[in-house]
């Protein structure tokens, strides 16, 4: 339990029904769902609709989803790819022949075809209970009425104001007068309302055909893109297999690649096999164990995630003893590894997690993207639609598992998760911010799991991320001076992180006592409610 005369919160505890978002409107939203006889995964689609309205720099209807749903609390997981594809002309030849080296992050050619609204659609029809029309109802009189601008929101919009000004229609929305918004500015997205209750209606053929698809593809086509009508008609997520591994006596459950769950795995193994550094995390031997520990996982994601649809991905391989043994004896107390070979891939951002559990203990671990704030930073003028830009994950490197190629899925970063014991469901939880996710995934089951921090507190403490991008350490200035010292002596090349690493939320459910816990990051704006 946490010292009550320090600053803080405590952990949320309810017995009925829980939800947990980084937007107080998007919990508050699912709580209502859930009241009015939702499940958990009519209130995770309502949530996170209402977050693509009110948290529009993380989120959007132009961007992807993953999910992990348990059926009133069984481990045996649904698990959702709702990650879009390249449109069927992207060949890495065609990007050669036209001197393209490189995605650029606010280029068309860093859209692929948007995932989430189709994900949403196929999870109502196959597991939900309330019609889409009822489930978008708030969001889109979020849209249309107004809604307050918050801390993080308004903070994410003022360090992105050279960003949207480059987009003349995400200028228009997002700066009105030239202006970046305030906080407790009451903003509306008009042209985003007409688009969601057009969804609301039609469901998936609303926004993959018709005016909305024709507004995108034509907006896209003329800033070079690739895209067609027929690559968002032919638009489908599909259903795979969740995979997993042991940690401390849990399960734990990712969904495997294209996405990076396989790496939250992957060093959730590898931490297991040091022996617990301690009483707090925050000392110098756990950190750079964790830091090398990061270095050498994203190294081989770098080196080998990939649409499996396209490339030999070897789940088996990589999760195995040999290879976690092979990275443990590479890893030294006394200095950080030196030579790592570089890959080509993007840098990390933004994105939402929701994170719900019902009355009957159905289980929904949602998560929806736009990759970076505002993602691609291009809005499709009529419709109000702000496109992601996770076509960056490709690489253009003739050869690599992740190279461009037609109706493939890039490399993916966002990951919901799962944790059972004795073939139930024991929490729902979820870490954002790109590629931190994995190790963010580590970092808060190993504060939870080993070190005994509550729910709220594996949250809150400090973080830090060895970027795979840049080859420094990103540290939060909530880590000790003499910490960083010692880091530094060892070899690591640590700077200061510009905004907070991350959020997350988590769901623990005690099966023994019927109630629910829950915790959301203090690094957003949003909160665990339950009843």
């Amino acid at each position: 339990m946490r010292n009550l005369e320090l600053p803080g919160r405590s952990p949320v505890i309810a017995t009925e029904g829980m939800a947990s978002t980084s937007h107080v409107l998007a919990t508050s939203t699912a709580i209502s769902i859930l009241k009015n006889g939702g499940n958990a995964m009519d209130a995770a689609v309502a949530a996170c609709a209402v977050q693509c309205v009110v948290e529009p720099e993380s989120t959007g209807i132009g961007g992807d989803c993953f999910c992990l749903y348990g059926p009133e609390g069984s481990d045996d997981y649904i698990a959702y790819n709702g990650s879009g594809r390249a449109p069927a002309a992207a060949t890495a030849k065609w990007y050669a022949d036209q001197g393209i080296e490189k995605i650029e992050l606010s280029s068309a050619h860093a859209v692929t075809i948007p995932g989430a609204v189709d994900a949403w659609v196929r999870l109502i029809a196959d597991h939900g209970t309330m019609s889409l029309n009822d489930i978008l109802k708030p969001a889109i009189n979020y849209a249309k009425k107004g809604y307050a601008i918050t801390s993080r929101v308004s903070s994410d919009f003022a360090r992105n104001e050279e960003k949207l000004q480059g987009c003349e229609n995400a200028s228009k929305v997002f700066l009105p007068g030239g202006n970046s918004l305030n906080v407790g500015d009451v903003h509306r997205q008009p042209a985003l309302a007409i688009t969601l209750e057009k969804i609301a209606d039609q469901g998936r053929e609303g926004f993959y055909q018709g005016e909305i698809a024709k507004d995108i593809v034509e907006f896209l086509q003329s800033h070079g893109g690739l895209h067609t009508l027929d690559d968002f008609k032919n638009a489908k997520g599909n259903y795979v297999k969740p995979i997993s591994t042991k940690y401390k006596g849990y399960d734990v459950h990712q969904c495997p690649p294209n996405g990076q769950g396989i790496i939250a795995l992957m060093l959730l193994k590898l931490m297991e096999r040091f022996e617990r550094a301690g009483e707090c995390p925050i000392n110098l031997e756990r950190i750079h164990q964790e830091i090398e520990a990061g270095r050498l996982a994203y190294h081989q994601r770098d080196a080998y995630l990939a649409d499996p649809d396209h490339s030999s991905v070897s789940v088996e391989q990589l999760l195995s003893d040999e290879n976690i043994d092979q990275m443990y004896k590479l890893i030294s107390e006394g200095q950080a590894i030196k030579e790592m070979p570089d890959f080509e891939m993007p840098n990390h951002k933004d994105t939402v997690y929701i994170t719900v559990v019902d009355k009957d203990r159905n289980c929904c671990s949602f998560i929806n993207t736009l990759f970076h704030n505002f993602g691609s930073g291009l809005m499709a003028p009529k419709s109000g639609v702000m496109l992601h830009n996770r076509g960056a994950g490709f690489t253009l490197e003739q050869g690599h598992p992740n190279v461009i190629a037609p109706n493939k899925r890039p490399l993916h970063t966002i990951i919901p998760g799962m944790v059972s014991k004795d073939g139930r469901t024991v929490m729902s939880y979820g870490v954002m911010g790109g590629s931190y996710q994995a190790f963010g995934h580590m970092q808060f089951l190993s504060r939870f799991l080993d070190y005994g921090y509550d729910i709220q507190q594996a949250q809150d403490m400090p973080r830090f991320f060895p970027d795979p991008e840049t080859g420094s350490v990103e540290m939060e200035g909530t880590i000790p001076y003499e910490i960083i010292q010692g880091l530094t002596d060892k070899g690591h090349n640590i700077v200061s992180t510009s905004i907070p690493i991350g959020g997350s939320q988590a769901i623990w459910i005690d099966n023994e006592k019927n109630t629910l816990t829950g915790g959301s990051d203090p690094r957003k704006d949003g909160c665990a409610i339950g009843y």
